[in-house]
């Protein structure tokens, strides 16, 4: 079942490579979507993809980021067909 998550991480993640590495964490994943910077500080993230992938793929993302983040917000969106995973500017 395809699954659609919008994360929004706070803390110190600006400016830490966290964009960088998400991106290159998702090649390692079938997952869609981007991340991007916020005005507030905090980084956005939509993965969309099989539950199962996408649940890994956020889990990859926390251990990787685990010291620059504060506190995680998920939310479930409705699936877009989203192809492929950038960074959004």
């Amino acid at each position: 079942m395809t699954v659609c998550k919008r994360v929004l991480y706070s803390g110190r993640v600006q400016g830490v490579g966290f964009r960088y590495t998400a991106q290159v964490l998702a090649a390692n994943y079938p997952v869609a979507g981007y991340v991007r910077n916020l005005p507030n500080g905090e980084v956005e993230l939509v993965a969309e993809g099989e539950a199962s992938v996408v649940e890994a793929y956020l889990a990859a993302v926390a251990q990787h980021m685990a010291g620059y983040i504060s506190s995680t917000t998920v939310q479930d969106v409705a699936p877009t067909g989203q192809r492929g995973f950038r960074i959004r500017h």
